[in-house]
């Protein structure tokens, strides 16, 4: 390859993608050379817009637009009794296209025992506010499996004691180990329709 520094910044940057390493970069990086009209033009201007007009919303977790405003928060079409808690942008939109859940999301955003997460960064002190504004009935905890997600749920449950409100975590077809993005929708399905009541919020 030649020493082009550009091309060898680009293909750095595409190597921390996910699922892709330097050779995948490399012909990435290539093919947007060899078409440059048609696919690195068009790429350039829709990242600068992305990176412009598409943020994270400060009190959900969710994507927003800079210019429309957060939907997830000002969803004044549909009215739920019920908010699921997920870590990541991509457990929610998992979630959402299984159709097993009908609801508010609230995104975390990390895990309390993330390297470098503070539990001041997880939004946990808004979902508090959401569940008292919303008059919340069910609050589902959807964290992975992992110590990390199990130690968040905990943190999640202690949160929001003494507030009228049913608390349940996925339980069944959720393996140990497992994170929400990785899962099937027949695995989500079964999870949410098994999901178990924690701790003494739970109203059942």
């Amino acid at each position: 390859m030649q020493d082009i520094n550009e091309i060898e910044e680009l293909v750095k940057l595409i190597s921390k993608l996910p699922g892709l390493g330097p050779k995948s970069a490399k012909r990435i990086v290539l093919k947007f050379i060899n078409n440059r009209e048609e696919i690195l033009k068009p790429t350039a201007n829709a990242l600068a817009k992305l990176f412009k007009n598409v943020s994270r919303c400060n009190f959900c977790g969710a994507l927003k637009s800079n210019i429309e405003g957060c939907n997830n928060c000002e969803n004044t079409n549909q009215k739920f009794n019920k908010i699921c808690i997920v870590e990541s942008i991509g457990d929610q939109w998992s979630i959402e296209n299984s159709n097993i859940f009908k609801g508010y999301f609230h995104i975390l955003g990390g895990t309390v025992s993330s390297v470098g997460q503070r539990k001041e960064d997880l939004l946990i002190n808004s979902l508090v506010d959401r569940v008292k504004r919303e008059k919340i009935e069910e609050v589902i905890i959807a964290t992975s499996a992992t110590v990390e997600g199990m130690t968040t749920a905990y943190y999640i449950t202690d949160s929001l004691k003494g507030l009228n409100v049913k608390i349940s975590k996925l339980a069944q077809g959720l393996p140990v180990g497992g994170e929400i993005e990785s899962l099937d929708d027949g695995t989500l399905f079964s999870a949410f329709k098994n999901r178990n009541g924690v701790g003494e919020n739970n109203t059942d």
